[in-house]
């Protein structure tokens, strides 16, 4: 095991092998790099000589070490789970018989549950009025956003293609480049064909067959988008931090709270565990349980008056 993953050349490959045969993002391939850094680092501190050396004990005292640095249960999770999937590439290449993190859990945090907007805020956000180019595709993208619980990579992907106009539906590439079909709701189809009608009219005539482009004609960015989804929350005047996810969540948590169809919602995000689709339930019963505490009679203690 050399001391830098630039001269390990398993690494290498295992990395190579996440970004073309798996075909992961470039931030979660990012993110295996940065957790196996730090194992590289822990083995030539503890002077472990190769891959095959590497024991549970040796991972214990790694996820200690994380622990006292302050990473939390959720990184440590997320560290061990790239350890497991390295070791396993390295079995199936036969280079190591065992996978010291097939033993192992990493500790546990408390789930955070998504922010989401209320379909009040949503709907004061969704207010967007205005012919200008600008307002007219973060309009649209607003809109799409909201329609079909896309996230920030998928509508910034989008192509004009994608959009099949006589079923009202748009294909999406999410996370290892998976492709679904997503509905669009009516008033995302009227926001989009306004936008489409304006879109030649930008600075510089379109690059590229990118569904939102910026002014200068080239597909917009991710952080582009996020600048406009905050101007149109401070110009609407809603109140907090409303990010693009967040619409993402408040689509999950009120198709969820309308339909209880867990299987629908989780194929319509994209995601490949249905335990992750699982967290909405949690919003949905919050939700509940206010209903019930504002309204039902035996929900708190009220004073009574006796004569």
């Amino acid at each position: 095991m050399p001391g830098s993953r630039q001269a390990d050349p398993w690494l290498t490959d295992f990395l190579r092998y996440l970004q073309f045969e798996r075909n992961l993002s470039p931030n979660t391939v990012k993110a295996y790099t940065r957790d196996l850094d730090r194992l590289i680092a822990f083995c030539a501190d503890a002077d472990i000589k190769g891959w095959d050396n590497l024991a549970v004990h040796h991972l214990r005292l790694f996820l200690s070490a994380g622990h006292r640095q302050g990473l939390s249960g959720k990184s440590q999770q997320r560290c061990l789970s790239s350890i497991r999937s390295f070791f396993n590439y390295l079995n199936r290449e036969g280079r190591v018989k065992h996978n010291p993190a097939h033993q192992l859990a990493a500790p546990k945090s408390e789930q955070k549950l998504p922010r989401t907007l209320d379909t009040d805020q949503v709907n004061k956000l969704l207010e967007v009025k205005g012919g200008k180019w600008h307002t007219v595709r973060d309009r649209a993208m607003l809109e799409l956003f909201y329609s079909s619980g896309l996230r920030l990579a998928e509508l910034v992907g989008a192509n004009l293609p994608d959009i099949s106009w006589d079923d009202g539906t748009i294909k999406v590439r999410g996370k290892g480049n998976k492709e679904r079909i997503l509905p669009i709701g009516q008033k995302a189809i009227s926001a989009l064909q306004i936008w489409l009608v304006a879109r030649p009219e930008c600075r510089r005539p379109p690059t590229d067959n990118a569904l939102f482009i910026s002014e200068r004609g080239s597909r917009i960015s991710p952080r582009n988008v996020q600048a406009r989804v905050r101007h149109w929350t401070r110009s609407q005047n809603l109140n907090g931090n409303v990010h693009p996810h967040m619409l993402r969540h408040s689509f999950a948590s009120h198709l969820l709270e309308s339909s209880g169809d867990l299987r629908a919602v989780q194929e319509l995000l994209g995601h490949a565990d249905i335990s992750t689709t699982q967290i909405y339930t949690h919003l949905d019963f919050q939700h509940l349980a206010e209903v019930y505490d504002k309204a039902h009679p035996r929900a708190h203690n009220k004073t009574e008056k006796h004569d």
